[in-house]
């Protein structure tokens, strides 16, 4: 099944003198229901944006984006998103923060503080639930970001650098963790990294890009077993992913 179908999606945005700048050019592109898709290339090539035209948060200049056949004309319930960094609200207990996006849709009910509560310990936060954002360390506030972002049980997940901003050891316990939340709650997951090494081992495909105007330069399956530890990058097929992808971006 298909769950995002990108059609010729093309985005120009115009400068303060006038001038325009084409992000993307006729990128087209299926995503399978629960897959998980990483989006690399060199900066500036349009990932970030490509994310915001599938989540309606930007509009097409060309082209279509369909999720379950439906053309996008903006944000969708089917669809959350998760930015760079978790974006709390500091004077908000994590509790609150998880469940605001229920309270911003009119949908809160008597059972939402229960299912929030089931979403922070799954991803480890349980007994966390009354401190505040500047109570927990960076991980800790991004897997409360997620929490929030699945709380209305979104189809699609759109993550746009999530572990970007975090030390390298916390990175690499958010990508494991992150892979065991998407196989106890499958998702149809779209992930943008510049960490080729992350791509491959969170995906189950790598759409690269080329240099703006972004197009989708290639498309690589991970032919890697799951579930997935950091033990897979031993496996020779890791490595020659990483050293494929790296060879697409850069020539070297």
């Amino acid at each position: 099944m298909t769950a995002i179908t990108i059609d010729k999606a093309t985005k120009v945005f115009s400068s303060r003198d006038g001038e325009e700048v084409v992000a993307l050019s006729d990128v087209s592109l299926d995503i399978g229901e629960n897959e998980f898709i990483s989006l690399v290339g060199p900066s500036g090539c349009g990932k970030s944006t490509l994310l915001r035209l599938i989540g309606g948060l930007l509009p097409l200049n060309g082209g279509r984006i369909l999720i379950d056949g439906t053309e996008v004309k903006g944000p969708q319930v089917k669809t959350g998103f998760v930015f760079q960094k978790a974006t709390l609200l500091e004077w908000k207990t994590i509790l609150e923060n998880v469940l605001f996006p229920l309270k911003i849709m009119g949908s809160l009910d008597a059972k939402s503080r229960d299912k929030a509560r089931e979403l922070l310990a799954l991803a480890g936060l349980d007994g966390f639930e009354n401190k505040y954002p500047g109570e927990l360390s960076g991980g800790m506030q991004q897997r409360a970001g997620i929490c929030r972002a699945l709380m209305h049980d979104p189809d699609i997940l759109l993550m746009d650098e999530p572990f970007g901003a975090l030390d390298a050891l916390t990175r690499e316990d958010m990508s494991i963790e992150l892979l065991r939340i998407w196989r106890e709650q499958p998702k149809t997951i779209v992930f943008v990294t510049h960490s080729i090494s992350e791509a491959v081992l969170l995906s189950d495909r790598v759409v690269v890009m080329s240099p703006r105007p972004g197009e989708v330069k290639q498309i690589l399956d991970i032919p890697l077993p799951r579930p997935r530890s950091f033990a897979v990058q031993k496996d020779a097929r890791f490595q020659d992913k990483v050293d494929e992808i790296r060879q697409l971006i850069t020539g070297k």
